[in-house]
């Protein structure tokens, strides 16, 4: 596999990096040069590009995103798990507060994390350690520490519950039609009534 990473940059350097990238090797030009730098803490940088520089940031992605390539227009070739990617912002634009992109790299995973991922289930760290150690100790033949279960109940005893005497249903009356006069009808009846 290979190694990737997506570089997401203003609209006015991207124009500047195609040109540099379409335009011969042998041509000199005022972007001659592309280079980018980080930070002893590895998530803060610059970006260079012939004499001028911009703030660059590296983001985890809410989601790995999988990169194919392909040789026949036919078949795709998986490449890379891309899980990161480099920011390029303007040198006014404000700087990421955080380490992980809240949004994918396209409009449907728009704020991905909140709208499309379960959310974290609130632990509590030493259940979760006295889970784990209980569970190593039945793997390994011993028992559980410190352990709450009700006994279940004896067959015979199930048995003597069930065969015990059936609750009666309960009676609902049910009214009398009314005497004399005539029955109620429906609209219904009504058309099926030879008289009209």
């Amino acid at each position: 596999m290979e190694e990737q990473f997506i570089l997401r940059v203003p609209p006015s350097v991207s124009e500047r990096i195609e040109r540099l990238f379409n335009e011969n090797a042998s041509s000199s030009s005022e972007d001659a040069s592309l280079d980018l730098s980080f930070e002893e803490d590895g998530r803060t940088g610059t970006f260079l590009i012939g004499n001028e520089r911009f703030p660059a940031a590296l983001l985890d992605l809410p989601c790995v995103v999988e990169s194919y390539k392909t040789y026949d227009d036919n078949v795709l070739i998986k490449t890379a798990d891309v899980g990161q990617m480099i920011m390029i912002r303007e040198e006014g634009d404000p700087s990421p507060e955080e380490v992980e992109y809240r949004h994918g790299l396209t409009p449907p995973m728009r704020d991905a994390r909140r709208r499309r991922f379960r959310r974290e289930p609130n632990l509590n760290p030493e259940l979760v350690q006295r889970v784990e150690r209980d569970l190593l100790n039945i793997m390994s033949g011993g028992t559980v520490e410190n352990a709450d279960y009700n006994e279940p109940a004896s067959i015979g005893d199930r048995k003597k519950a069930a065969a015990g005497p059936a609750a009666k249903p309960e009676v609902i009356p049910v009214e009398a039609p009314p005497t004399g006069g005539e029955p109620e009808k429906s609209d219904s009846d009504d058309s099926m009534d030879p008289e009209n």
